[in-house]
């Protein structure tokens, strides 16, 4: 079976350590699916070029853009997500969080999600914990129990490029447990997958509508 992984990548620059970063974690997570027997599409999503996208649907009352609004369902359509962001003032960049803001709530339902980040020192790791973590747990997402942060010493040969590798194969790892996990249970043990609550994108339309004919033969019914 193939499994379709979508990367986010909220890095600015070109090249961007954030990207490197994406790259690492999906190489690692189709490694690690491919070790399980099943097939991984890997999808990369550079959200700078989704800004103008972001931006207009913020200043529309969150109506999105056709182009938003394809790239919502490919989300919710996903198996699996890796989200990855640089760190803007002890935080998850603006551009990423506008993009999770124009979300449906449900559109991330018990989704497997690698949360990682990068910046310039170490001392921004506790983002992971403090920001992105509860921003996915918000959205009832599964978000695996590794982390990755790297800061930019982390990209190096020595001791701590190796202690970065070790953390991206051990997410990659918890991830694909996930992603190829079967999604049905013994019954009485296990809920059922159709038991939970399911993800929507919110683009669709509901296809439950009611005729006008009928909405007005309803009004004329009361009145009098």
């Amino acid at each position: 079976m193939t499994r379709r992984i979508l990367v986010l990548s909220a890095g600015l620059s070109q090249p961007s350590s954030t990207r490197m970063l994406a790259d690492q974690i999906a190489q690692a997570t189709a490694a690690q699916i491919g070790a399980r027997g099943e097939e991984a599409q890997i999808e990369v999503i550079e959200l700078r070029e989704l800004a103008m996208d972001l931006a207009t649907t913020m200043a529309t009352g969150g109506i999105p853009t056709p182009h938003l609004s394809e790239v919502k369902e490919r989300i919710s359509a996903a198996d699996g997500l890796i989200a990855v962001t640089p760190v803007f003032t002890a935080s998850y960049s603006g551009l990423f969080k506008m993009l999770f803001d124009s979300l449906d709530t449900n559109a991330l339902n018990n989704m497997p999600v690698i949360i990682a980040a990068t910046a310039g020192t170490a001392r921004h790791s506790l983002v992971l914990d403090h920001a992105l973590r509860p921003l996915f747990s918000y959205l009832r997402a599964t978000v695996v129990p590794t982390g990755v942060f790297a800061a930019t010493e982390d990209f190096g040969s020595g001791e701590a490029g190796h202690d970065l590798s070790s953390r991206v194969q051990r997410a990659a790892s918890e991830f694909a447990a996930l992603v190829v996990a079967e999604k049905s249970g013994v019954g009485g043990f296990v809920p059922n997958i159709g038991d939970q609550r399911k993800r929507d994108s919110g683009v669709q339309l509901s296809q439950t509508v009611t005729p006008f004919a009928q909405l007005l033969k309803g009004r004329t019914g009361t009145a009098g």
